[in-house]
């Protein structure tokens, strides 16, 4: 059985957990099937189903991890929001602004639970763990089926995800599978675009 922590702790942490909840206003480029822009908080949810569902594929990676490294890894945005990703090219300084905006975010945090989650964004970042490599290639095959599913206008760029995040889904074995998937119905979804500008 658990224990009941300190209560000042508890605050602490719904305090971090209220701010947290901008995440679900935070809207990113991509669309809904419905039509509707999605948030950040949906995409990190979805990033998280996606490693739970593989878990029996992961093989060494600790799942619990890589579901820390899932949750934690766009908590940022809260502050000054997504960028999209066709504008993510280039050093535009927005790593080291949402890394400013998490400390920001996690200052209600007892210090322990905010360097906890300090370290999980920078692990991420640096992208070379195992966790960190799959938290990364699951977070673009995320992004790229958002973009399949989505219902997005007619002239939308689906060769897109064609070179999206190659270098991150190409570390692994199960993301390089998982994406030969979703090129396959990108290549599908492009062949279909043009069928329909031709009025085929």
């Amino acid at each position: 059985m658990s224990s009941a922590p300190d209560p000042c702790r508890i605050a602490a942490i719904l305090d971090f957990v209220q701010a947290s909840e901008q995440l679900k206003d935070t809207l990113r480029s991509g669309v809904t099937r419905q039509g509707r822009p999605e948030s950040t908080a949906e995409h990190s949810w979805r990033l998280c189903l996606m490693a739970l569902l593989f878990h029996r594929d992961l093989g060494t990676v600790d799942l619990l991890h890589l579901l820390k490294l899932c949750l934690v890894h766009d908590l940022g945005e809260a502050i000054s929001g997504d960028v999209p990703a066709v504008l993510q090219g280039g050093d535009s300084g927005r790593a080291a602004r949402e890394r400013q905006d998490l400390i920001q975010l996690c200052e209600p945090l007892p210090d322990d639970l905010a360097s906890e989650v300090l370290a999980l964004a920078d692990e991420y970042a640096q992208g070379v763990t195992p966790e960190a490599i799959m938290a990364k290639g699951f977070d673009k095959l995320e992004t790229m089926l958002q973009h399949l599913i989505g219902r997005n206008a007619q002239d939308f760029d689906y060769g897109f995800n064609l070179s999206y995040g190659r270098a991150y889904t190409d570390r692994d074995a199960l993301l390089s599978a998982v994406r030969r998937q979703v090129d396959r119905e990108t290549l599908s979804r492009i062949e279909a675009q043009s069928r329909d500008a031709i009025g085929i």
